[in-house]
């Protein structure tokens, strides 16, 4: 079972732009080809997604740093290095981007759940055949690529439903939800079947509630044991029923 996680630090950065080439046309019949240096590529974008079967920030806790892909340098014969690939950070829906440091919310993934470009890559630096003029024939001059964008981000979830079902381990919640909806969350008779939160939806008339399954309250759950403070952490200003 993946541990539950609603919280994460992570690092993100956008791809180096590729630099420009320095370089001269050398056929036999063209001795004074002149310049044939191509543009570094533009460095890949990172991108956040959302995706519906996440439940969890447990994968960005393994691996905390993201990077796109840097693009290519430009090459002689006029050739443009290659677009570096973008890289696409996943998340459940409930999520909330801040940065590390201000706190300041960048992007809350409960109200849109877009695709969300974040940091663009770097231009990639022109390379000499752009440098040529009629007093220069023979530039030995090209741009360097531009640097990815960097930041450090705060990742917290929160869990969306309309009703929360609270109460001790092995309470029943996992059973009501599993009558009460769609949901099929694991059942069991013993105690802490249920670890991590488990969602459902039950149609009233033409009104959706979503309820959410949470697991059971162990002793200490008020001074933050287990998910303690958390427990009823859900947006919308849920209403929770204790088992």
């Amino acid at each position: 079972m993946e541990k539950f996680a609603d919280e994460a630090f992570i690092e993100v950065s956008s791809g180096k732009g590729g630099n420009g080439c320095i370089a001269f046309r050398r056929e036999k019949y063209v001795p004074m080809g002149g310049p044939s240096g191509g543009d570094g590529g533009r460095g890949g974008d990172l991108i956040f997604s959302v995706r519906r079967n996440l439940r969890t920030l447990a994968h960005l806790r393994h691996k905390q740093s993201f990077k796109a892909q840097n693009g290519q340098d430009g090459e002689g014969w006029g050739r443009y290095g290659k677009k570096g690939e973008d890289l696409v950070v996943y998340l459940p829906p409930g999520s909330v981007i801040k940065d590390a440091d201000t706190k300041k919310v960048i992007r809350d993934f409960g109200q849109n759940t877009e695709d969300f470009i974040f940091l663009k890559g770097g231009n990639g630096g022109w390379g000499n055949i752009h440098f040529k003029t009629s007093v220069n024939q023979a530039p030995r001059r090209a741009l360097p690529g531009k640097p990815g964008e960097k930041r450090s981000l705060r990742v917290e979830l929160r869990i969306i439903a309309d009703i929360g079902l609270v109460g001790f381990p092995n309470a029943g919640k996992s059973s009501l939800l599993d009558h009460l909806t769609n949901a099929r969350p694991k059942i069991a008779p013993y105690p802490f079947t249920t670890k991590i939160p488990n969602l459902g939806v039950l149609t009233y008339d033409d009104l959706d509630v979503v309820i959410a399954d949470i697991p059971g309250l162990i002793e200490g759950a008020s001074e933050g044991a287990g998910l303690g403070h958390d427990s009823c952490v859900i947006s919308r200003g849920a209403d929770c029923l204790s088992t």
